[in-house]
């Protein structure tokens, strides 16, 4: 039985959890329950709250399905430390979900977020059964122990990111490509009632030093991804300078179940330069 959704990521309110681990979670949950289609879990990018998932992308996702946004410990609304390491808020993350007994869900990850939902597949896969990987890349992968320098590495740093800093870190040159930008950004402006905490310069750090241990070449640990048998989607625009595509290629190279997807005159944010199409993707595989 499916039952219509009353909410989307503009409307739905926010909900709170406390978990095990002593921090209360606060997350989004609006869709479609469906008996046939598992929730998916989302989780979002350095720095990002709630708020920074575009309505278009997850409102599309959740005419298929139910979909959860969550602030892992410290960010947003969620209490707690943000802690510096990928693995720690990966078991942040299955707290949060054993909270809310969710025992079987499919893995949106984008970015840093895709770092933790790689470490929560490989900690619980009998509870993950599909995987999408977005803007994102193996542990030990290529170029990614620091932020490329000059502009990308300054707009991700900076004290108060503004609309620019986005701009610059998601989306490629060409006029197009910002043109859907701008697009984007609107769109993150709509939702007007309980919007998220924004995060701190606390929450930054963390997550740097988190982003930089993850991503010390090591080749030896993309044996490791061995392990991630569920079937996977890779995805990501063709010109990534945030997380380097060639990453993306080496996920799809060593997953052993990996469906590889690349976007046209995009870069780190294709998934918000192309959300309906991204969306329409998602919805197929996880639905097949």
């Amino acid at each position: 039985m499916t039952t219509e959704s009353t909410h989307s990521q503009i409307t739905t309110p926010n909900l709170h959890v406390e978990a095990a681990d002593g921090v209360t979670y606060r997350y989004r949950r609006f869709g479609r329950p469906n008996a046939s289609d598992l929730p998916v879990v989302c989780l979002v990018h350095f720095r990002a709250n709630l708020d920074n998932w575009d309505p278009e992308l997850v409102d599309a996702l959740a005419t298929e399905r139910e979909v959860i946004l969550v602030d892992l410990a410290g960010v947003g609304g969620s209490t707690g430390t943000t802690p510096n390491t990928v693995e720690e808020m990966a078991y942040n993350a299955i707290a949060f979900l054993d909270a809310i007994k969710l025992r079987r869900f499919d893995l949106l990850g984008f970015s840093l977020g895709g770092f933790i939902a790689q470490e929560i597949t490989l900690f619980r896969p009998w509870q993950v059964r599909r995987l999408v990987l977005a803007g994102t890349a193996p542990r030990g992968g290529q170029d990614i122990h620091q932020y490329t320098a000059g502009a990308i590495r300054e707009a991700a740093f900076d004290d108060a990111p503004s609309a620019g800093n986005l701009l610059t870190l998601f989306f490629e040159k060409s006029a197009s490509s910002q043109a859907k930008g701008v697009e984007f950004l609107k769109r993150l402006g709509l939702r007007t009632a309980e919007r998220d905490t924004a995060t701190d310069l606390a929450v930054r750090e963390a997550q740097l030093t988190a982003i930089s241990a993850w991503g010390v070449r090591d080749d030896s640990r993309l044996q490791r991804l061995e392990s991630i048998q569920q079937p996977v989607l890779v995805a990501n625009g063709d010109n990534d300078e945030m997380v380097p595509t060639k990453n993306t290629y080496l996920l799809a190279e060593h997953l052993p179940n990996a469906k590889l997807s690349i976007y046209p005159d995009a870069g780190h944010g294709f998934l918000f330069q192309y959300p309906a199409q991204f969306a329409e993707e998602v919805n197929a595989f996880l639905g097949s």
